[in-house]
């Protein structure tokens, strides 16, 4: 048997290829149908992030005007040796909303952390609650609300931690 030399390009009967069929070898269905269900997934969550971020946008909203109202009224104020000031309670608002709170905790819904509502709710007769939050929004915390741990915050100042805390005190308890 004699060999040709090579000269680079396969003879047509050595080719595994066929030079008239020009069609992409086919992928399998399963493939597509992977793809197609990981872009819906990715789309769902997204849809929900946004979701929640409207949601907690409008319970933002109800809170400061439940806020201006718990504040109106001092039997559903939750006081700490003195009621705090509006000024107070809308400068612990912004502060919270400057934070990283809203990751983790909503005002009338637990995310990963409890609602600030049942927060509220938990320390309603803790003659030393804002204190006592202070501290654990400064340093954070482990298991007062299950496993979820809380990040400590030493950016933040005790004035600010303080503001925060009466806000989330003003607000009315949760029903449990």
């Amino acid at each position: 048997m004699a060999f040709a030399p090579h000269s680079g390009t396969p003879s047509p009967e050595t080719s595994n290829m066929h030079p008239e069929d020009d069609t992409p070898p086919q992928r399998p269905r399963w493939l597509a149908a992977a793809l197609v269900v990981a872009v819906v997934v990715i789309v769902a969550g997204m849809l929900m992030v946004g979701w929640r971020t409207l949601q907690a946008g409008s319970s933002e909203g109800k809170t400061i005007q439940s806020s201006a109202v718990t504040t109106a009224t001092a039997s559903t104020v939750v006081a700490t040796a003195s009621p705090a000031a509006p000024a107070t309670l809308a400068a612990g608002l912004a502060a919270v909303n400057a934070s990283d709170c809203m990751r983790c905790h909503g005002v009338d819904r637990r995310y990963v952390g409890p609602a600030f509502n049942q927060v509220a709710a938990r320390y309603q007769g803790r003659p030393d609650a804002v204190d006592y939050l202070v501290g654990k929004i400064r340093n954070g915390g482990a298991g007062e609300w299950g496993r979820a741990l809380m990040p400590r915050h030493p950016q933040l100042s005790e004035e600010q931690a303080r503001q925060m805390a009466q806000w989330v005190m003003s607000l009315p308890p949760a029903a449990q």
